[in-house]
């Protein structure tokens, strides 16, 4: 995960978990469209918690939360757990991991698109 220190401009204080201000690891964040962003590094993953009050993000305000709280060259997920061990805290909320330790391997990209249609 990025240094949380270069989005200060997006920094608040969280109505329960406080001040978390200059933090390098944590913090809570609104983003200009309202996308509001809890930002961790602990138990062996980084993990980026994005929600509105009404509504789910898109994939788009999902990417804008990666390249903005992630580098380029980290692989980022979101997990689907077996549904037994599925956890719904709060409607509307979705969430970006990256452990710290190992790569998360990808399929191969001719099992996404055409070759001719990768980047």
């Amino acid at each position: 995960m990025r240094d949380l220190r270069v989005l200060e401009v997006y920094r608040h204080i969280h109505p329960s978990l406080g001040d978390s201000s200059m933090d390098p690891e944590c913090g809570y964040f609104v983003l200009p469209n309202g996308l509001r962003v809890i930002a961790s590094a602990g138990m062996g993953w980084d993990h980026v918690s994005c929600s509105f009050a009404s509504r789910t993000p898109t994939w788009d305000e999902m990417d804008e939360a990666r390249c903005l709280f992630f580098s380029d060259d980290e692989t980022v997920v979101q997990i689907h757990p077996p549904r037994a061990k599925h956890i719904n805290h709060m409607t509307h909320c979705l969430h970006l991991w990256r452990p710290h330790e190992g790569e998360i391997p990808l399929p191969p990209s001719i099992t996404i698109a055409p070759q001719e249609a990768t980047r």
